[in-house]
């Protein structure tokens, strides 16, 4: 039987922009990939270009060069309603910011992308409470964000993000916003979901300690991976 191929795989990626009549090449030529399960750290110093790469690789902008293939498919000329489909079938995300709906509660903020992807309420929720529960936020689940303290409402976008079992997420400084203490407990809990549910992850990050949790790391350094 033949090994699966990466869930993740960029090829000659390049994004330029124009500043004050300049051209800025922010990636320059990036080749990346990242095998089913694996969990792959982005260092990079501020600027250098990571969360450019997660945007392409997200399919959250345009005007990038190269292939991008995820899970096989080649994403990188698809369309909107293609790239809207891959996002909401394939990837999940978590940014250093939680993002969570305010007027909804802890649990309603995990059922809603799944109900967009197509569960029944019934099989969301029941998917929520348990995706929550194990981040230990079971006393927590009707709480609105702002009954939430910055460690759980972390949590909270964690489960969200893997709660229509992604083959890829892509976080961007997922603990930046929190204490030391409170980023480590989030961490460990967010790597150990991460390996239960079977996902790939590529997470940016500038922290060497945390990192080193992981299963590999890769530097983007002046728009390329070193």
């Amino acid at each position: 039987m033949s090994e699966p191929g990466p869930v993740l795989e960029t090829v000659a990626l390049k994004r330029s922009f124009i500043q004050g009549g300049q051209r800025i090449d922010v990636l320059r030529g990036v080749d990346l990939r990242v095998a089913p399960r694996e969990i792959v750290a982005l260092l990079g110093p501020s600027g250098s270009g990571k969360s450019t790469l997660l945007q392409a690789v997200g399919l959250l902008e345009g005007g990038f060069e190269g292939s991008i293939r995820i899970a096989g498919q080649e994403v990188a000329k698809l369309g909107a309603d293609g790239r809207t489909a891959v996002r909401r079938d394939r990837l999940g995300f978590i940014y250093q910011f939680h993002h969570l709906l305010p007027d909804f509660n802890a649990t309603e903020n995990v059922v809603l992308p799944q109900l967009i992807h197509g569960a029944s309420r019934p099989d969301a929720e029941a998917r929520a409470v348990s995706l929550l529960t194990s981040l230990g936020l079971g006393a927590r689940l009707t709480h609105r964000p702002n009954q939430l303290s910055g460690g759980e409402q972390q949590r909270v976008a964690v489960a969200r993000a893997l709660a229509n079992r992604p083959a890829l997420v892509l976080a961007d400084e997922p603990t930046g916003n929190l204490d030391e203490a409170t980023a480590d407990v989030v961490f460990a809990e967010f790597i150990r979901l991460v390996r239960d549910e079977g996902s790939a992850a590529l997470v940016a990050t500038h922290n060497e300690r945390l990192a080193a949790r992981m299963d590999r790391l890769t530097r983007l350094h002046d728009g390329v991976l070193g």
